[in-house]
């Protein structure tokens, strides 16, 4: 009769666990990949930190990029400037100028939780060396309003003087680097999110803001409305030898940002006239 030993059997119970580690780790391997693979983990494991958000920030990875001005585009009267951010540090403006740099805009604030760490130095800068310069708010319509935005920028250096050197405020509405594209805001909600903005900007400094933005993210987030087209000046996004189509209404561009690789800075905007028309538009 066959006598049972335990100890026999733990010892087996064992080797046959060993044995099957290796499979183990491969099949849990391969589910850790499979996960990461899936858009909603990767994107997660991407989001980058409140505050950190600039000008361009999603346009290569959405629409991107197609060579520079040239041609026609090249021939026309433009006027060169940049836009600058955190990202930047301390800017060289003289080196800006130099090369024929003539206006500029300077993150001021983003959401109502952000303040640029930079920004005397650019702000202050850019004005000392001769630039014509204004200053831009990066929106998140998911955290507040747009009039509670709109008092957060002017409140912390988003405000207009009519010294011929100063721009209106801009605002900087594109893609959501923290989460859903349109900020989780059917077409309607955002264009009331950004009347909100720019009714309360008006009243407290007078100017109509600049809107910046990309035409693709126009027409998914609001539906391409036109609303906008005959009181605010538009600064378009477009990485590429042409400016492209622009949101309805507009049917002009007054700033368009053509590249993100430019000398110095990286941001590098052609103002659609000579510097009179950026001075008009400093003056109101």
């Amino acid at each position: 009769m066959p006598v049972h030993r335990s100890g026999m059997t733990r010892t087996r119970t064992r080797s046959r666990a060993l044995a099957d580690r290796p499979t183990v780790i491969a099949a849990l391997c391969a589910a850790l990949a499979l996960l990461l693979s899936l858009p909603g983990a990767a994107s997660a494991a991407q989001v980058p930190e409140r505050g950190t958000a600039y000008m361009g920030m999603g346009v290569v990875k959405h629409d991107g990029r197609d060579g520079k001005p040239g041609g026609i585009v090249a021939q026309a009267v433009q006027t060169e400037g940049v836009d600058v951010s955190s990202h930047q540090g301390n800017v060289a403006w003289q080196t800006l100028w130099n090369s024929g740099v003539r206006w500029a805009y300077v993150k001021a604030t983003e959401g109502t939780y952000y303040k640029n760490t930079y920004f005397t130095q650019q702000y202050n800068g850019s004005y000392n060396v001769g630039m014509i310069r204004g200053t831009y708010h990066f929106a998140t319509p998911d955290t507040t309003s747009g009039a509670a935005q709109a008092d957060y920028f002017v409140n912390n250096g988003g405000g207009w003087s009519a010294d011929g050197r100063t721009l209106p405020g801009a605002l900087d509405i594109e893609w959501n680097p923290y989460g859903a594209t349109c900020y989780g805001k059917t077409q309607s909600g955002m264009v009331a999110w950004i009347r909100d903005f720019v009714n309360r900007y008006k009243a407290r400094t007078g100017r109509d803001p600049v809107i910046y933005t990309a035409t693709s993210w126009w027409k998914q987030c609001t539906g391409n409305y036109g609303g906008f087209a005959s009181t605010n000046p538009l600064w378009i996004a477009r990485y590429a030898s042409t400016v492209g189509e622009l949101p309805a209404g507009w049917p002009y561009y007054t700033m368009w940002q053509y590249t993100s690789t430019g000398p110095t800075v990286g941001d590098h905007n052609h103002f659609n006239g000579d510097i009179t028309r950026v001075r008009a538009l400093a003056n109101g």
